[in-house]
């Protein structure tokens, strides 16, 4: 209630009046800060003398989200252009069908919280539905701003964001063997060393679509990961960051003839060999739809069910995992930004793997608890 004066972005010197008086609202741009102090003190004298007849039109209507959104998306920003254009993808696919027509002050914590739980139950990462949370708490914000809403409802609420484990599908030991048993078949074994890549190493699809030659290390059997490709364009992995991921004998033999094989096929086809070690047949980048068909083809021809090409990240997770690797290691070799992330997606996999380091504990030197027997020991 009352007039404020303040400058609707910070540093930009334009100086607003905000006007809240008995339900009705009006904002104008008025210049300077010693203006606008000027302006609101005239504002404030009508009001004491119950002067309205500046407010006596009619109340503007209360816009809509999708609305709102508009407005934050057009006020200036301190972003990068792929922040602004997933954004914008976010806000068109998920949020506005969903939310868009709502006026933004019936937009309540439970609404809200309702339109989360739709998508964790799609399956959802939680790296995911944050990309989409941000930009209705930017959206909230600007709407609190301008008073259309007198708190934001997405402040402090909480998500429950883990990752449903039944959606995580991944093959076993036997069913891996059958895939790549069937790669090695379809088109003379042409997507082998994809399928291998992706099995072997955990990696997602956009970093596996921008490898270079120059990020493989042979001797060392060394992947650097430094890059992914996101719409078609190059950009920074996920997290922005640089990882080295370790590579089996087998998978560095396998990329070893995949390079020679593509640099006879350049030749034959009478095109520069492509740096890109996944390149297509014409040395562009790899089409995802066009991986994703080729391990449908593989999956079908193997008779096993069918998967989404992520799910080759997870196989690799989960094998490691159930063998008693470090979950340290497998975190950091998926590119996951925290252990926790790694622990909340897999840990159901890990319970009654590790009876040895448990038995352990049973070495104590408390009078009331007898000596582990020598492993060499019968007990």
């Amino acid at each position: 209630m009352g007039v404020i004066v303040k400058e609707k972005v910070k540093g930009s010197g334009e100086w607003w009046i905000f006007i809240h008086h008995n339900g009705r609202k009006k904002t104008k741009k008025i210049g300077d800060q010693e203006l606008a102090e000027t302006v609101a003190k005239k504002i404030r004298v009508r009001l004491a003398l119950k002067d309205f007849g500046f407010m006596t039109e009619k109340k503007d209507p209360v816009p809509t989200f999708k609305e709102m959104a508009c407005l934050w998306l057009a006020e200036p920003q301190n972003w990068r252009e792929s922040t602004r254009e997933t954004y914008i993808f976010n806000l068109k696919k998920h949020i506005y069908p969903k939310l868009g027509k709502d006026p933004i002050n019936t937009l309540t914590r439970k609404k809200i919280k309702a339109f989360f739980s739709g998508l964790i139950k799609t399956g959802m990462s939680p790296n995911t539905v944050a990309l989409i949370r941000a930009p209705i708490q930017g959206v909230l914000c600007l709407a609190l701003d301008e008073e259309w809403i007198e708190f934001n409802p997405l402040q402090n609420l909480t998500i429950k964001n883990r990752q449903s484990q039944s959606l995580v599908q991944p093959l076993t030991d036997h069913q891996i063997e059958q895939l790549l048993d069937q790669a090695r078949e379809f088109m003379n074994g042409y997507y082998y060393p994809h399928l291998l890549c992706s099995l072997r190493t955990g990696i997602r699809i956009g970093e596996l679509q921008a490898l270079v030659w120059d990020d493989l290390d042979f001797r060392n059997r060394i992947l650097e990961i430094n890059q992914s490709i996101r719409k078609g364009r190059i950009t920074t992995p996920k997290n922005h960051r640089t990882r080295r991921v370790d590579i089996t004998p087998h998978l560095a033999k396998t990329l070893k003839t995949h390079k020679i094989t593509q640099k006879k096929a350049a030749l034959k086809g009478g095109h520069k060999f492509s740096n890109y070690i996944f390149a297509n047949r014409r040395g562009n980048i790899l089409d995802r739809e066009t991986y994703k068909n080729a391990l449908n083809q593989c999956l079908h021809g193997a008779g096993l069910s069918h998967i989404r090409i992520h799910d080759l990240r997870h196989t690799y997770a989960t094998i490691r995992l159930l063998r008693g690797h470090n979950i340290g290691d497998v975190s950091y070799q998926l590119g996951h930004s925290s252990i926790k992330i790694t622990y909340d997606i897999y840990g159901h996999w890990m319970p009654g793997k590790f009876k040895n380091e448990v038995d352990e504990l049973d070495i104590s030197t408390a009078p009331d608890c007898p000596q582990a027997a020598p492993k060499n020991e019968t007990v």
